[in-house]
């Protein structure tokens, strides 16, 4: 247990499901209060409804397109409104899919990924971040990727985002710190986070210096330590969490698109 988190009020952005479900879940089990942020309302109620099964912290629903402004806005009233304050955010929410090679993207494609991976940590923490100011400090955790340096086929708008949330990872621990605000971000190796079967897990692990695939509650521990009073002089850092796979020469396993499945240039 962080006794230092005890009672803190934390929000988590996507996080019905995967790596945000079990960060909020973990959160809750230190005793915070979490707001479970989803696009979807059901999504959203079948995690708060679990953690407050525990008896132990608490959680309420979020509902939100991290994207839209107006969307954020509400969200952070009704925490604020529940709680009065925010102590650590949280910046999960994202998206991959669709995964499209460089010639079989459109600007619809790549506004969408920019909107909800970029723009919704910006708009996240700009919110938060006002009210983590008034109350005299706060921990802000971003979400960043391998592709954030170490580029992956057919992911042209993701990487490029992610790139993104580093540098504003750094920026914002410039922009922050006399606020008594820190910023981090921890970069995720290849997670199983929609239940892969056994083959995918073993191909797509064996490659890993610690010889397995991540779970999504191995993204938990490293959030719990940015948040806690144990990293008080550490901001504009970023945390690894991906079994030493970015420690080596990238292996192809990693890569789900193969060239062999590129565009054709005759059909270009």
């Amino acid at each position: 247990m962080y006794e230092s988190l005890q009672d803190k009020v934390v929000l988590v952005t996507g996080a019905g499901a995967g790596i945000g479900r079990a960060l909020a879940e973990r959160f809750a089990s230190q005793g915070c209060h979490v707001m479970v942020n989803d696009i979807n309302q059901e999504t959203a109620d079948v995690v708060v409804d679990a953690i407050n099964a525990t008896g132990v912290g608490s959680a309420m629903a979020g509902v939100a397109d991290v994207s839209d402004s107006a969307q954020v806005a509400a969200m952070f009233d009704a925490l604020i409104d529940r709680h009065g304050r925010i102590d650590v955010l949280l910046n999960n929410a994202g998206i991959v899919s669709p995964m499209l090679h460089f010639f079989e993207a459109d600007e619809a494609w790549w506004r969408r990924i920019i909107d909800v991976n970029l723009t919704g940590h910006f708009l996240c923490c700009h919110r938060a971040a006002r009210h983590m100011a008034k109350a005299g400090g706060g921990a802000i955790i971003n979400m960043s990727s391998g592709g954030a340096t170490q580029a992956h086929r057919a992911f042209t708008a993701y990487d490029a985002t992610k790139g993104g949330i580093e540098a504003l990872t750094r920026a914002l621990s410039l922009d922050l710190g006399p606020y008594n605000i820190r910023v981090n971000a921890l970069m995720p190796g290849s997670i199983d986070t929609s239940g892969m079967n056994t083959e995918e897990r073993i191909y797509r692990g064996e490659n890993v210096p610690l010889g397995r695939i991540g779970e999504a509650y191995d993204m938990t521990g490293a959030a719990l330590f940015l948040a806690s009073e144990d990293a008080s002089y550490i901001t504009g850092d970023v945390i690894k969490v991906d079994g030493g796979m970015t420690a080596q020469q990238r292996s192809a396993t990693v890569d789900i698109k193969p060239p062999s499945d590129f565009p054709k240039v005759e059909d270009l």
